[in-house]
């Protein structure tokens, strides 16, 4: 059955970009470090990516993650030729997309992006990616399953913490996986209801 999933590189210092983010640095400045655990030659790295890729049939991101990203993204979204379909949270449609892209534009809030993202993948996972503000609006409405948090061994001290603003209440979490990889250690949670 399919799970939805926030699925997240994060600095060790809880940071999901560095400073000075724009379209030219998505991540902001030395931001990309986050990634370069995806690129790496360790086998357990191109395995956790093969599954992923393997069981992902819909992504939901939010407006800023697709402004920032859509120029490296291009039509095929993140997933590449793969061709997953991208439900974007927004509160108003770009007047630019590109031509025959995989994206959809929701307006009318995270269920209803849910509610199509699960349409769209059937049996197979939803990953919810991209911004903090999006994955801590499914965090609080208790609509994520998993977490899985590429942790990696590098301090920013500053930009955008992943894990605030997500209430009073304690979110209880059953780890599942760990996987010491060369870049990152990947970090796989269950959320308890």
């Amino acid at each position: 059955m399919a799970k939805v999933i926030f699925d997240i590189s994060m600095s060790l210092d809880g940071f999901m970009t560095a400073t000075n983010v724009r379209p030219e640095e998505p991540l902001g400045d030395g931001g990309q470090r986050l990634h370069e655990w995806a690129f790496d030659e360790d086998e357990r790295n191109r395995q956790l990516l093969a599954e992923a890729a393997n069981f992902e049939g819909a992504v939901i991101a939010g407006r800023r993650t697709y402004d920032l990203s859509v120029a490296w993204w291009g039509a095929d979204g993140p997933a590449g030729p793969a061709r997953v379909p991208v439900f974007v949270l927004t509160h108003a449609e770009p007047e630019e997309v590109p031509e025959g892209g995989v994206y959809t534009f929701v307006t009318d809030g995270i269920q209803s992006a849910l509610e199509r993202a699960k349409a769209a993948a059937g049996e197979e996972d939803i990953s919810v990616m991209g911004g903090a503000e999006i994955g801590q609006q499914y965090i609080r409405a208790g609509l994520i399953e998993e977490i899985a948090i590429h942790l990696v061994p590098v301090l920013f001290g500053s930009d955008t913490r992943m894990f605030e603003h997500l209430g009073s209440e304690h979110i209880r979490l059953e780890p599942m996986e760990v996987i010491e990889a060369t870049a990152a250690t990947h970090l796989r949670f269950r959320v308890l209801k």
